[in-house]
């Protein structure tokens, strides 16, 4: 089988499995929407949630490669969960980099004793909630859109702005009150990943909940969070490159017909449908290793702690800038191509194909790949790293 993940890695070969217990309904669940529960039971279940948690607090200390392996494998069918599977190493790290020692301590482990799932609330270009002091903490009020996971989620990392413009951000449990989860996330795509809308009524928060604050500079290692978002996102759209290529293939070997004037029996004997199919594999192929690459220099990176110099971060955001921009354009052409040597009988909401697309096309517009283009293309004329900021 083409992409095969390696399955002599324990994780990877767990993520197999859960892999293909989310591919028997995820046609149905995708047309359906709302929350995966059983599917998020199975994830906590199967440990993974806790992989990429330092030893130090229970974790497996998982590399960022295994774990981008891991989204990929669940896109391959599921880019709802692979979605989700991947932000939320988000908040937890996000603790890592900037949280106390007591944090670390508390919600990490916690994290892996309760297989917790988290999520986040806190997007930073919409600043719709703010935060009045109270005896013991803040006040919430607002709300915050685009909050991925918040439906399933143990945890919720929340932001909001004070009253001189500050951002905040604290860690809270998800059935805290004060929190409610509109569930009015209508994309054409990524439909289980309940990214709509939380609003914050009266929620109490605690100073001990503040996850770091304002006036600490923002370091090239506490910066790496927006490279984890970038590198979850690139590879949700390899993954699904490979799940409508696989599932393409599956389609074209047992149910497409040949084309009337093709003059060949068999639909996989047309030198047509081989070129395409070719074509269409090398490209992803392609994809597939410049990820690889992009989450070897995470690891890189990652591994230097605050250490990390500019430079180490700069080279690791090109590296994931050119996979993201390249993943994002295969994802979309191979999830749109295959259509053409498949055939017209392959185009049926019956067979759910166009879900790989849908997920992709969602997600490629949060993050334009002209601008991605702009930036690796500024460093080589230049050689001026990304200034760290959401989205580099």
């Amino acid at each position: 089988m083409p992409f095969q993940t390696d399955a002599d890695d324990t994780l990877l070969a767990k993520a197999i499995e859960l892999r293909q217990a989310f591919h028997r309904d995820a046609v149905e669940r995708d047309k359906a929407g709302g929350r995966p529960v059983d599917q998020i039971r199975l994830l906590k279940e199967s440990g993974l949630a806790s992989a990429q948690i330092p030893r130090d607090y229970g974790g497996r200390g998982a590399s960022w490669l295994t774990i981008l392996r891991i989204v990929r494998e669940f896109a391959r069918t599921d880019g709802s969960l692979a979605h989700l599977f991947g932000y939320h190493h988000l908040p937890l790290n996000h603790i890592l980099f900037r949280g106390s020692t007591a944090q670390r301590q508390r919600w990490l482990t916690g994290s892996v004793a309760g297989n917790w799932i988290w999520s986040n609330s806190g997007n930073a270009l919409s600043k719709t909630s703010t935060g009045k002091r109270s005896a013991t903490g803040w006040i919430i009020n607002g709300s915050r859109p685009f909050s991925s996971g918040s439906h399933v989620a143990d945890y919720i990392q929340i932001s909001w702005e004070n009253a001189d413009g500050a951002r905040l951000t604290a860690a809270v449990p998800a059935d805290r009150d004060g929190i409610v989860i509109e569930n009015d996330w209508d994309g054409i795509g990524q439909r289980q990943t309940g990214s709509g809308t939380v609003r914050f009524v009266n929620l109490e928060i605690d100073d001990d909940e503040l996850i770091g604050s304002p006036n600490l500079p923002l370091t090239p290692y506490s910066s790496l969070t927006s490279l984890l978002q970038q590198s979850v996102l690139l590879n949700v759209f390899v993954g699904s490159a490979q799940g409508i290529l696989d599932e393409g293939r599956d389609y074209t070997t047992t149910s497409s017909r040949p084309w009337i004037y093709s003059g060949v029996e068999r639909h996989i004997d047309d030198p047509w449908i081989k070129r395409q199919y070719g074509d269409l594999f090398v490209r992803t192929l392609a994809a597939s290793e410049l990820a690889d690459k992009a989450a070897r220099s995470l690891d890189a990176a990652y591994g230097e702690g605050p250490l990390l110099t500019a430079a180490g971060r700069g080279a690791a955001a090109i590296d994931i800038a050119t996979a993201n921009v390249y993943a994002g354009d295969v994802g979309l052409a191979v999830s749109s191509e295959v259509f053409e040597v498949m055939g017209a009988r392959s185009a049926t909401t019956e067979n759910g194909f166009d879900r790989f697309w849908r997920n992709v096309r969602t997600h490629t517009l949060h993050n334009p790949a002209e601008y991605k283009k702009r930036t690796v293309g500024t460093w080589l004329l230049t050689g001026e790293f990304p200034v760290p900021a959401i989205y580099r």
